[in-house]
């Protein structure tokens, strides 16, 4: 079978045939056929698109009416073979709850509680970590000259100087991925929410950080070898989303080719995740439907945000509800969904219904956040939580006794217990990460 030459036949009819029905025919209640050549996609030269075909009438062949075709392209990840050496994408072990932190360290830019470091950098990441979440999300997407940047929105505000002004504070909103790699680390940058702003040369100075760490726009690569292996990722691809009355995610309706883009993606992190548990995540249901089929190692979660007062109803059935989207997962072979908090609590029985259909089922909103809605979602039995501040909520190694071994050592006879709290460390010995200490850094 050749991909580039390859014929689809659409037949339709008609629902009710009592009145239609002719006997002997082969076809009966047949009305008419659509036609589409696999030639014609490959010579919009797109990963992914629609397709208007005419509906030709079965007996006069004349057009009849039309029919919508949404169409992807999955192209395999060059370079790159799939084996059972290694492949996670439908395993997860039995654990207790994952705390993921948000952005790392939380969100710095639209939340009440705005987090002190700035989200999306090392320094956020690294601050979740060592504070005790079991993973860190973040989000990716590409610069203008393909380098994978962890960022979380579409867009940016650049910072502009007018002539015989003193005061330099002119913001211009501009899309990512019109910018390169050297230009987001050198320009002066700020978050869109800057526009919004009383003091807009105060959010200006917030964003300007020489030390590395702290710089915002840090390649993916970066983080991968920055972050110590025993700390789990969760990593968004970010990828535009329309929204049902029209509107696009930062008002781009075109972006980058979708095979392309995953595979500069995919690659950077095949190449330089070592032994680190990674679960990928995106709101696409096309680029969930790429990232399993192009490669076998790392599973895939399919974000929705279900029925929600607080966000638009996105275009895409398959992410308007949550039942929905767990069809989606199964039917794609998914890990399973990270479904919206708000949904989950208005409708906990959505959790059993994912794990009865074999789904992993992570969370995340600001509803997360409150420490009371963690605990009843670990009761129901969700298996990771993604939330802001994990440094102000994550368990606390307190009481201790003697001075060898760690928590769980055979050897040792130190006893902390886990509790509530900030974090705080009373013995050199017990400074291990909570899910790490738990489970004794298992893989997966």
């Amino acid at each position: 079978m050749e991909p580039d030459n390859l014929e689809l036949i659409f037949d339709f009819f008609e629902e009710d045939l009592s009145e239609h029905v002719v006997q002997g025919d082969a076809l009966p209640g047949h009305v008419g056929t659509a036609c589409l050549l696999s030639s014609t996609i490959a010579e919009s030269g797109k990963s992914a698109g629609i397709l208007t075909l005419p509906i030709m009438s079965r007996n006069s062949r004349k057009t009849i009416g039309k029919v919508r075709v949404d169409y992807i392209i999955i192209k395999p990840l060059p370079g790159y073979t799939c084996d059972m050496k290694s492949s996670f994408s439908k395993y997860w072990k039995p654990r207790i709850p994952l705390d993921v932190g948000h952005r790392g360290a939380g969100n710095s830019t639209t939340t009440a509680q705005l987090a002190k470091v700035q989200e999306n950098t090392i320094a956020s990441l690294r601050n979740a970590a060592s504070h005790g979440a079991a993973f860190v999300e973040f989000d990716v997407h590409l610069s203008k000259d393909f380098v994978p940047v962890v960022y979380h929105d579409l867009t940016c505000c650049l910072t502009m100087k007018k002539k015989f002004d003193a005061d330099p504070v002119e913001l211009f909103e501009i899309p990512v991925k019109e910018l390169t790699f050297d230009q987001l680390q050198l320009l002066k940058l700020t978050h869109v929410t800057a526009l919004k702003s009383k003091d807009r040369k105060e959010s200006v100075v917030q964003e300007e950080n020489s030390f590395s760490e702290n710089q915002p726009f840090p390649s993916l690569k970066m983080v991968l070898e920055s972050l110590p292996e025993d700390v789990g990722f969760n990593i968004e691809i970010k990828w535009i989303c329309q929204q049902r009355d029209g509107m696009w995610d930062g008002n781009l309706s075109t972006y980058f080719d979708m095979n392309l883009f995953l595979d500069i993606i995919l690659k950077t992190v095949l190449e330089n995740s070592g032994k680190r548990r990674i679960v990928f995540s995106s709101f696409d249901a096309d680029i969930c439907t790429m990232v399993r089929q192009k490669q076998n190692k790392y599973p895939i979660l399919f974000l929705t945000q279900g029925k929600s007062e607080i966000y638009p109803e996105l275009m895409d059935l398959r992410s308007r509800t949550t039942p929905i989207a767990m069809s989606f997962a199964q039917f794609e072979n998914l890990l399973g969904i990270n479904a919206h908090t708000e949904d989950l609590l208005r409708n906990p029985s959505y959790i059993q219904e994912a794990k009865a259909k074999g789904l992993v089922i992570f969370c995340w909103g600001d509803d997360t956040n409150d420490p009371e809605n963690r605990r009843k979602l670990k009761e129901l039995g969700v298996n990771g939580l993604i939330y802001d501040s994990c440094l102000a909520y994550i368990v606390t190694w307190l009481s201790h006794s003697g001075t060898g071994g760690h928590p769980f050592s055979a050897d040792g006879q130190c006893q902390c217990q886990i509790t509530g709290g900030s974090f705080g460390v009373l013995h050199s010995g017990c400074i291990w990460r909570y899910g790490a200490a738990l489970e004794q850094f298992p893989r997966w």
